[in-house]
């Protein structure tokens, strides 16, 4: 992610070869993924079945969905950033797959009335699963349109109870070097930390997630719960959380100890403040004809400006990066 290897091209912006070559066999895979979905049991999902591919049911479409075409499933699960299992966008998909999601337990503390410790499924259940389609958009110049499957992250918040000294909410994911062979490369600080400001974590939009595609996560895609934050660059999306905690300071997140110049603690989309190395004012949907898709304009917010601009009214967007 931080190495260029051409002054013209980013590799960033190469997209794998698998989405522009191979067509027919592309279009016999996507038919037998469709096959197996619907063959796919839909079970109570529980400690003894909950697992990647399993169907979750009862889902209802959310109205806070884009109606954009969505990003293949192939594409959505095998071109990942998750340096816990690689730095390579295909390592993920590749490495993941011994990762244990249960058992599986998320502690919540810091400055609630309730803090609480909540297994994985009863964490599920703590609020209905709906699904939301949304934008996507990397830091390094490339998207996705996904369809998750949660509940907005405001749920879990008013079950704790905030006090009046919980000001931001940090994200601490697991760094388990026996099961994440990244986490034995110095590439950035583990574990991995994220955070929001409490009105950001509190927007409808900001999303606690547990599935993709109505299946349960995939461990590539941060099993078994994970945060979604759709006008954010998708690094602020923490993977594989362990704890949440409620905070009076602004948290120090993993790619801001690590290159503060670089990335910022807000990380909004944002198209008129580029990246030091490479502009951000244009994107290439990943699935749309590889390299030689034109590119979109960046909408500002990752095109959720409505839902969320007014949170930054007053603040200098390009300092506060």
């Amino acid at each position: 992610m931080l190495i260029k290897k051409s002054p013209d091209l980013l590799p960033s912006e190469i997209t794998p070869r698998r989405a522009y070559e191979g067509r027919r066999e592309f279009v016999k895979q996507l038919g037998r993924v469709a096959f197996a979905a619907a063959a796919a049991p839909v079970l109570p999902l529980s400690s003894a079945h909950a697992q990647s591919g399993q169907k979750i049911p009862n889902l209802k479409k959310s109205g806070l969905s884009t109606m954009e075409k969505q990003t293949p499933y192939k594409d959505v699960t095998t071109y990942n950033n998750y340096y816990e299992f690689g730095t390579d966008k295909s390592d993920p998909a590749q490495t993941a797959g011994k990762l244990k999601t249960r058992p599986w337990t998320v502690a919540v503390e810091g400055a609630v009335a309730k803090p609480k410790t909540y297994g994985i499924d009863d964490l599920m259940k703590l609020s209905p699963l709906e699904e939301r389609v949304y934008r996507m958009r990397c830091v390094e110049g490339w998207s996705m349109v996904i369809p998750w499957v949660g509940f907005s992250l405001a749920d879990l918040i008013k079950d704790v109870q905030p006090t009046g000294n919980a000001k931001f909410i940090e994200f601490v994911t697991l760094a388990d070097p026996k099961q994440m062979p990244g986490i034995n490369a110095a590439v950035l600080k583990w574990p991995y930390v994220e955070g929001l400001r409490m009105d950001e974590a509190m927007n409808p939009l900001a999303l606690l997630t547990f599935g993709l595609y109505g299946e349960v996560l995939p461990n590539q895609s941060g099993a078994p719960v994970r945060v979604v934050v759709p006008w954010k660059y998708g690094f602020k999306s923490g993977k594989s959380i362990v704890k949440i905690r409620f905070v009076e300071q602004m948290p120090k997140t993993a790619w801001n100890i690590a290159n503060a110049s670089e990335y910022g603690f807000y990380s909004n989309v944002n198209p008129e403040v580029d990246h030091p190395r490479w502009s951000q004012a244009t994107e290439r949907r990943i699935g749309e004809d590889g390299i030689f898709a034109k590119k979109r304009k960046t909408l500002m917010f990752n095109g959720y400006a409505e839902q969320v601009g007014q949170m930054y009214a007053g603040l200098d967007l390009r300092k506060n990066f």
